[in-house]
């Protein structure tokens, strides 16, 4: 790799010499040592990394176990608590007055909490489940909107040695019950209702609905934390409100202080099968990603107001929200609202009036913005003081060259670095992406690995391929933030992950890859298997059809497949044969409609599909095999140019060209 890449058929974009003097990482030989570094020693470059930046009850002794590969274990006789190292640590450096979390509620109301104040809440909670019966290595399901309380509730069950999963609150009663059942969760933390974009949307309601499904008899108590105030039934016994819980319970709570590699979280991400995969994170090597990822890959300094706008029922609220910012004595913001509330110009306004200083969203967000800020000059970047901002951030899926442009020139002023970052729920943290005060950025490039990454790109039988050759993405090596398996399936994890056609050496990430032949810079391609990414959320197609089909009294048959979209990236299209003779016209609308919300019940809003086509039968070959590649042409409205002689009916794929 030569000191500065730069792509002879692309726009190099380069850090301010200014930023790369004051950087955490300053300049590309600083980049190329720490690469040097851990490629000379591996376990020694990520173990003097955990010492740096974690605080050790007992020190580890072994860096990495790798004897039952591919189930590694990192740091596996130390101890820690992860609670303590983003709370107590920091007040004990004297930051117990420094603001850890900036919320804004959806009506704009303002709340700033301190690491003392946060500390004090997270022990309260943390005694509260105590109180009930929850302890190390209970499960508990969050099942919350964006709010202090959720971050509190998931600090508090790592306070107890307890394992979190945070549901996300737009998902249904099925996918909630799904997940309760998988766990064998003992207790739920929710709220009445959450508020989004102006609407009072239920979550306790909700909760009720999965609970009545079956499965869930592990659940003892459902804990309520009041937002709206909206009456609820309550169930005797089984049901309490959050304040009572913890009205009594002292402000100081012990922490457990766990093995390095005890679960800190499940989180359930779509595979190619139609059950979620319950991802499971150890407490000691996915907390030393998150900080080093944040210190590294955003800069973070003492100063910085760092703003992340996911949710925390994903893993980019996991790790920059919740626990990376919050272990380096960080301040966080976090928004409980949408984008467009009250209207387009939201999150800028929130930049303006917080000093946000570094901005991490989604290309779907950026896209949509870009439409809205095209529409209304008043809602348009310019028309608001961004001057706070240094650093800006992508993630959720590649980021299209054009929205890149614009997220530089319109939002950053020209001088902000953008930080395009490659990862999943699976890797815990940043694998692919610039370091600010290193790489020349390239628009719709990720560019290059995170020290100590060792990603690759291979062919089918796991052989690399030479730069400029597009193949599979792999990591060659473990790192210490990788999951450690699937929840109660083993099996499913070593196929998913380490598959046979790679002799079970590299870990298998799901997407294609290229690499440019000049810089060595990774530009994704898009998933090799059947999920799809729409506005960065992983759903697998096999999901959204087992829903459809769920729909018995009308539904024979399903395909879904993906096609491009300008604002979700991704967009879902089913193609759908009925029990009945196939609709047109008005029909065809209204079943469509039904069929819809069938989905958003069963799964969720976001898994809704964007188009749905009816037809007598699907595109299938003689053998009985959907075609989908015949799918995926017509849902992007191209040209059949597939050989279709093997078609069983070749006339259906007239029919499937309408879209309701």
């Amino acid at each position: 790799m030569s000191a500065t890449p730069t792509p002879a058929d692309a726009v190099v974009y380069l850090p301010s010499e200014d930023f790369v003097k004051n950087a955490h990482v300053s300049g590309m030989a600083a980049y190329q040592a720490l690469c040097q570094e851990a490629e000379t020693d591996y376990q020694a470059y990520w173990g003097r990394l955990a010492k740096e930046l974690i605080t050790w009850k007992t020190p580890f002794t072994q860096v990495l176990d790798d004897s039952q590969a591919p189930f590694f274990k990192w740091f596996a006789d130390g101890t820690l608590n992860a609670s303590y190292n983003c709370l107590d640590r920091n007040i004990e450096r004297g930051l117990g007055d420094k603001t850890a979390l900036i919320f804004e509620a959806d009506g704009g109301e303002v709340t700033k909490t301190s690491y003392r104040d946060l500390l004090a809440k997270t022990c309260q909670i943390a005694n509260g489940l105590k109180s009930i019966g929850i302890g190390k290595g209970d499960r508990v399901i969050i099942y919350i909107s964006m709010s202090i309380d959720g971050v509190a509730a998931m600090q508090a069950c790592a306070r107890i040695g307890a394992i979190h999963s945070v549901v996300f609150g737009g998902f249904s009663a099925q996918s909630v019950r799904d997940r309760v059942q998988d766990t064998g969760a003992k207790a739920i933390i929710t709220a009445d209702q959450q508020v989004r974009g102006g609407k009072h949307l239920p979550l306790k309601a909700i909760v009720d609905e999965a609970l009545t499904l079956g499965g869930c008899e592990s659940v003892q108590h459902v804990l309520v934390v009041k937002r709206t105030g909206a009456e609820l039934p309550m169930t005797a016994g089984r049901d309490l409100w959050m304040s009572d819980v913890i009205a009594n319970q002292p402000t100081v709570c012990e922490p457990e202080w766990v093995e390095a590699e005890h679960p800190l979280f499940l989180l359930y991400t779509s595979g190619s099968t139609g059950k979620p995969k319950g991802v499971q994170h150890s407490t000691g090597g996915y907390l030393l990603h998150a900080a080093l990822t944040t210190k590294w890959t955003f800069d973070l300094k003492a100063d910085d107001v760092f703003w992340c706008t996911a949710d925390i029922g994903w893993v980019t609220g996991h790790s920059y929200i919740t626990y990376g910012p919050l272990s380096l004595g960080g301040t966080e913001i976090v928004f409980e609202g949408v984008p467009t509330y009250p209207d387009a110009g939201r999150f800028w306004k929130m930049i303006q009036d917080h000093k946000v200083s570094i901005f991490y969203t989604a290309p779907t967000a950026i896209r949509s913005l870009i439409k809205a800020a095209e529409a209304n000059a008043a809602v348009h970047p310019k028309s608001y003081d961004l001057s706070s901002l240094r650093l800006l951030g992508s993630v959720g899926e590649p980021i299209n060259p054009a929205a890149w442009e614009w997220y530089y020139r319109e939002v950053g002023g020209n001088r902000c670095p953008i930080v395009d970052t490659f990862w999943q729920t699976e890797t815990g943290g940043h694998m692919i992406t610039p370091l600010p005060g290193v790489t020349p950025m390239v628009p719709g490039s990720c560019t290059l690995p995170f020290p100590g990454i060792q990603a690759a790109i291979v062919d089918e039988t796991g052989k690399d391929v030479p730069n400029g050759q597009g193949g599979i993405l792999v990591v060659k090596k473990p790192w210490p933030s990788m999951i450690r398996t699937i929840w109660g399936d083993p099996d499913r994890f070593v196929k998913s992950y380490y598959p046979a056609d790679f002799q079970g050496k590299y870990y298998l990430a799901g997407d294609g890859a290229i690499r440019d032949e000049k810089t060595g810079y990774f530009t994704i391609t898009g998933r090799i298997d059947d999920v799809l990414n729409v506005s960065g959320h992983r759903m697998g197609t096999m999901e959204i059809e087992s829903a459809l089909v769920s729909c018995t009294e009308l539904v024979a048959e399903a395909a879904v497949v993906g096609r491009p979209d300008d604002t979700t990236g991704e967009a879902i299209c089913a193609f759908v044969v009925l029990k009945r003779s196939r609709p047109e016209g008005d029909e065809a609308k209204a079943i469509a409609k039904q069929l819809r919300d069938h989905v958003a019940k069963e799964i969720g809003p976001i898994a809704k599909p964007k188009d749905i086509r009816f037809g007598e039968n699907l595109p299938k070959t003689r053998s009985g095999k959907i075609m989908r590649r015949l799918l995926r042409s017509l849902a992007k409205g191209e040209a059949i140019t597939q050989d279709t002689s093997t078609l069983e009916n070749p006339a259906i794929l007239t029919q499937l060209d309408q879209t309701y």
